[in-house]
């Protein structure tokens, strides 16, 4: 496996354009500041003196003292203490030396939070003092075509800001060495040294160009090592390149279209009004028009039709805006030619259809996607049943039935459980975690059917009523002193929370007793061993998404939707909690939503074309691997950055609050359970106060629920380091005719997770999910409607979804 520079790659270094440029640049006769006709191919231009007064010691000071920890920071301080004492003394022998010295405080500062802070940096201590004159001749000469380098003593994050600033493309600055993204505190040749001591007096002309000779031999540094300097302004990313090795007897994989594949297709779509439900369909109505028509299996909320349920997703959800805007009034028409809304519930059996619709769809059904599922970690038994497992064998048993139609079922990489290492897109029959001998995943499931229908017995139980009764008559609420109907009536619904949470906890129970983490991955992977045994034969596959997040382009940049996934631990990394236990070197798997969608339609087209494998896995940790200390140290810079932006001592004290990872025995020791049991301890000795409020009450119930969720969170970022291989959809990708790369190429291995997670992820998260974490509602949106259209013969029809088309 190779890398290759993705983005802000160094632009090609000609010998030639930079020769061409070893005369002093001068603008027109009699017109200042007007570029010459013929400019110079090359124009290095230096920054100090023309365009700011920056010395080396000012950045690097900025960035120790805003390291992640409170301890690095009054290190890195007392560092740069020392520095200011002994640098005249060093600038005085040996000017090279003496900026290395400068530099080794940022031993052992990220890559990361070094880009960050000198766009910080930049933005709010450098811009405003930067010198006009200076500044327009520059845009002057980049507006002439001129290709200018800014040359600098400053380090690469400071100087690369400023020169996007300005349009300028390359730079010549310091640069520090990093390995595993991390800085040693050791420059890279060459050292671009200060200018001299009195440089401040004699040397403040706006004109900042300079030869290439002239300014290596100002800089000490030969000609070939100005040439050798010169970089991209653009950050830097590195995306590892995947070579597809075929290896003796294995054909490499024919080509392979998507848009001819799926062209004229029937597709049933099951759990349209999930997250991921709705980005596909958005995503496959913008992208394929030439998909024949899908058929949406609605189920009906009460007094809610089906109908009426798809239409409210499409008029109030932000993910068909880009159909809007493609379509205008024209969407309506568009959507009544693609879509057919089906009213059903994959829960029941024949999936809740009338014979007659059931029979046309098997007939003419090229594929299912089946995308519901109950997410939540631990939900009622009854409920993680009923929608994870028992609705893929009414899927399974209605795909018998059809003539030729496909399956595309989605679960979740968090099938592997408790276990670590590599996770390969192989398929175990009966498969646990644990590995226990004779398990039977179909006798397991029919078990907790079992399980169910005995605690649905026992919540009628002589016993259990007493009891119920009893604690509905010692609550100090309404229930106290009822009588009769309305006492039974109260004991009803005790009964309902009773059932909900003994089940609650008995599959969670049975879940971790098996080697999973939650009910969700025990049904989920019930569901994959039920398929893998009841639809041999059949053309179908798995789908595992890792941790669905924010789109990076489709719909749209930076789409998320509700209280999913990471969202609430990110929330709580951006407040003033700071101790997060975690296994830093563990991979945290994150997969934009609008990847694990690209994915899905690959794999939907080669169901189709028949040339499938039975199990792809949509991941990062292999690919593109994004540790958990990073990830936590990301989520911090991304939070900062917003702070910063901010008015405000609030704003002001948490950009301050770095979240770090730590062990298990530092959280309990120095973090929520901790400031809980003290919470607790003056709650214990003021309670003879017989106070009318209970102090730190809230405090209290606030640790609690931090406590819960890390408690919820813990198989994720601190348990079980799964590394998923996902080499199955990238050889479909491979495939694709070049025309259609771009589209429907799968891109997870490019991501950069800087960009990813600082520009798109965690502002998306501020805008659609912590709203609904803090009580408040959603941004206002203009409302908008499906119209109603007059067909020749005069007949008002809604237009959009209907049953008959």
């Amino acid at each position: 496996m190779t890398e290759r520079p993705v983005r802000g790659q160094p632009a090609v270094r000609t010998r030639n354009a930079l020769e061409a440029s070893n005369h002093n640049y001068s603008a027109s006769p009699g017109v200042r500041g007007e570029v010459s006709a013929t400019p110079s191919p090359t124009v290095f231009w230096r920054v100090e003196g023309s365009l700011l007064d920056l010395t080396v010691v000012r950045p690097v000071a900025f960035f120790t003292w805003n390291a992640q920890t409170f301890t690095g920071r009054i290190r890195r301080r007392g560092l740069i203490f020392l520095m200011a004492l002994l640098r005249p003394f060093l600038y005085s022998t040996n000017r090279k030396f003496a900026t290395r010295m400068v530099h080794t405080p940022l031993r052992g500062v990220s890559r990361d939070r070094l880009d960050l802070l000198g766009e910080e940096f930049f933005h709010y201590k450098l811009k405003p003092c930067l010198k006009a004159e200076g500044v327009e001749r520059v845009k002057q000469l980049v507006r002439s075509g001129a290709d200018v380098v800014l040359v600098s003593q400053g380090l690469e994050h400071v100087m690369k800001p400023l020169a996007l600033h300005l349009g300028v493309k390359r730079i010549v600055a310091n640069r520090l060495e990093f390995r595993d993204r991390v800085s040693t505190g050791r420059l890279l040749d060459p050292v671009i040294r200060p200018r001299g001591a009195l440089a401040r007096l004699w040397d403040q002309s706006p004109d900042g160009h300079r030869a290439p000779k002239t300014l290596a031999r100002q800089l000490d540094i030969s000609l070939d090592e100005l040439r050798g300097a010169v970089i991209s302004s653009e950050r830097e990313s590195i995306a590892s390149e995947h070579p597809i090795v075929h290896f003796a007897g294995s054909p490499p994989a024919r080509q392979f279209s998507v848009r001819r594949a799926l062209a004229g297709k029937h597709i049933m779509l099951i759990g349209v009004t999930g997250f991921i439900g709705k980005v596909w369909l958005a995503n496959t109505l913008a992208d394929l028009p030439e998909v024949g028509r899908i058929y949406l299996l609605v189920r009906r909320q009460k007094s809610n039709p089906a109908q009426r349920r798809f239409e409210k997703i499409v008029e109030e959800s932000p993910v068909f805006d880009p159909l809007f805007e493609k379509y205008d009034a024209a969407l309506a028409d568009y959507l009544r030619e693609k879509v057919e809304v089906i009213e059903g519930d994959v829960t029941q059996p024949r999936l809740g259809l009338s014979p007659e619709t059931a029979r046309r769809l098997q007939k003419y059904l090229d594929l299912i996607v089946n995308s519901s599922g109950l997410t939540d970690f631990n939900p009622d038994l009854r409920d993680a049943l009923a929608t994870n497992t028992d609705a893929v064998m009414n899927v399974l048993d209605f795909l018998r039935g059809s003539a030729h139609a496909g399956l595309l079922h989605l679960s979740t990489c968090y099938v592997a459980g408790e276990r670590d290492g590599r996770v390969t897109e192989r398929l175990t029959a009966n498969y646990t975690p644990k590995r226990i001998a004779g398990f039977d995943a179909e006798a397991e499931w029919r078990g907790l059917h079992q399980m169910i229908a005995k605690a649905e017995k026992q919540a009628e139980s002589d016993q259990v009523t007493a009891e119920i009764r009893s604690q509905a008559l010692a609550k100090e609420h309404a229930a106290k002193g009822l009588q009769g109907p309305a006492l039974e009536n109260q004991i009803r619904k005790n009964r309902i929370r009773w059932l909900k949470s003994y089940l609650t906890e008995a599959g969670t129970r049975r879940a971790k007793d098996l080697g999973w983490p939650n009910t969700y991955t025990l049904t989920k992977s019930l569901a994959e061993s039920l398929i893998l045994k009841y639809g041999a034969g059949l053309a179908m596959a798995i789908v595992r998404p890792a941790i669905v997040e924010t789109s990076v382009a489709k719909p749209f940049q930076g789409w998320n939707e509700g209280i999913n996934t990471s969202a609430s631990l990110s929330y709580l990394l951006g407040t003033y909690f700071r101790q997060l236990p975690s296994n830093q070197s563990k991979r945290l798997d994150i997969i934009p939503v609008d990847s694990v969608c690209t994915g899905m339609t690959l794999i939907a087209a080669a169901i189709v074309e028949r040339r499938n494998e039975p199990l792809y896995q949509l991941a990062t940790s292999v690919a593109n691997p994004c540790d958990m200390g990073r990830s936590i140290e990301l989520t911090s810079l991304a939070h900062r950055k917003h702070y910063r932006a901010q008015e405000g001592l609030e704003s002001w004290l948490r950009l301050r609050f770095d979240a770090i990872p730590v062990s298990k025995t530092r959280y309990q020791r120095m973090s929520a359970p901790a400031q809980r049991a003290i919470v607790k301890s003056i709650q214990r000795i003021m309670s003879p106060l017989l106070l009318k409020k209970t102090p730190l009450a809230k405090a209290e119930r606030n640790l609690e629920r931090v406590e819960k969720l890390i408690e919820l969170f813990e198989p994720f970022i601190l348990l079980n380091e799964h590394d998923f291989v996902a080499d199955n959809v990238e050889k479909l990708s491979h495939a694709l005719v070049e025309d259609e790369v771009e589209d429907f190429g799968y891109k997870a291995r490019t991501l950069d997770w800087w960009d990813y997670w600082v520009n798109v992820h965690i502002p998306a998260l501020r805008r659609w999910t912590y709203p609904l974490i803090e009580g408040r509602p959603l941004e206002a949106r203009p409302a908008r409607s499906l119209q109603v259209r007059i067909m020749e013969n005069g007949e008002a029809v809604k237009t959009g979804t209907g049953g008959n088309w």
